[in-house]
């Protein structure tokens, strides 16, 4: 059965940023969200679970702004896939290997354990209207392994595209009450149809890499992610990357490097740039240190002169 995610009218749209998730702020995952508050505010978004995916139409009189970043990564890991159809206005995806624009009739992709940020604009008659289909990426990879480009984005010309939408808006739009054994196989059936469509597109599949390239990779994002966690360790990385202790210690032998030194590496560049920008001038040395995972801000300033060659806070004296 559908059900309201959200409602955000003139008298409400400033409290989007905390109920944009829904009643139990579960759905999509942590971002920035903003709605331009001057237009007409009426955006309005039905969802509808099947299993473990949802099914979500967005309408709107106004811009909408969204931004997921490497903070939000870090605070909230969810890993989702995201497929919307543009059914009106256009979707501006910015990302980090540029920006891609998809107008009406139009498909994209973006992942939630990418940094992303989009823009949602009207069209000619002022309104915006998106079909979202929300998919755990470990159950998208049964259909496509290989990693989607964030970001990519192509126009509905192909079949594949156009009957996977009618799919999901048949299922969002059930009103006779389809059993789940039925609703599970039209989901499957329009993810099947729609990996097609994707594999035939140019640039849409990300280069094909090796097994352990990959877990490499699973590796390297695991600790990019939870480095400022104080009590992180390769039984918490292997863990969490589902291999074992002695692979994972493999894996960065073939990077020239350990565990320690990759946490180490992360959180000094973290608080480097955070002492280098205005933002970290508001933040004291000792809760920069535990932010990013030190539990002692003199062992944070032993480690930073050793790299920097200058303390946490000479350096900051001497960028002021």
């Amino acid at each position: 059965m559908t059900e309201k995610l959200f409602s955000f009218h003139d008298g409400n749209y400033l409290e989007c940023q905390n109920a944009f998730r829904g009643k139990n702020n579960q759905e999509y995952y942590l971002a920035d969200y903003k709605i331009d508050g001057e237009s007409d505010i009426d955006v309005q978004a039905d969802k509808k679970a099947v299993g473990a995916c949802s099914i979500i139409r967005l309408r709107s009189k106004s811009r909408l702004f969204f931004r997921r970043s490497w903070s939000h990564i870090q605070q909230d890991a969810t890993d989702v896939t995201v497929f919307w159809f543009v059914k009106r206005g256009s979707v501006c995806v910015t990302h980090s290997t540029g920006v891609n624009v998809a107008n009406e009739g139009e498909f994209g992709i973006t992942r939630s354990m990418l940094p992303f940020s989009l823009e949602c604009c009207r069209d000619g008659s002022g309104m915006h209207e998106l079909l979202h289909v929300v998919v755990p990426s470990h159950v998208f990879r049964r259909f496509i392994p290989a990693d989607i480009c964030s970001g990519f984005s192509t126009p509905m010309r192909r079949r594949e595209f156009r009957i996977a939408e009618s799919m999901f808006t048949e299922l969002l739009d059930d009103t006779e009450a389809l059993t789940e054994r039925v609703e599970k196989l039209m989901i499957d059936g329009a993810m099947s149809i729609m990996s097609e469509g994707i594999r035939q597109c140019d640039n849409a599949l990300l280069e094909r890499v090796s097994l352990s390239q990959k877990r490499r990779q699973e590796v390297l994002r695991y600790i990019e992610i939870h480095f400022s966690d104080p009590n992180i360790n390769a039984e918490m990385v292997a863990q969490g990357c589902g291999i074992s202790r002695r692979y994972l210690s493999h894996l960065l032998q073939t990077e020239g490097t350990s565990l320690p030194n990759l946490i180490w590496e992360w959180r000094l560049k973290t608080a480097h740039r955070w002492l280098s920008s205005d933002v970290g001038n508001d933040i004291s040395i000792a809760e920069i240190a535990f932010r990013i995972g030190f539990k002692s801000p003199a062992h944070f300033s032993r480690l930073f002169k050793k790299v920097y060659k200058v303390t946490p806070r000479e350096f900051r004296a001497h960028r002021g």
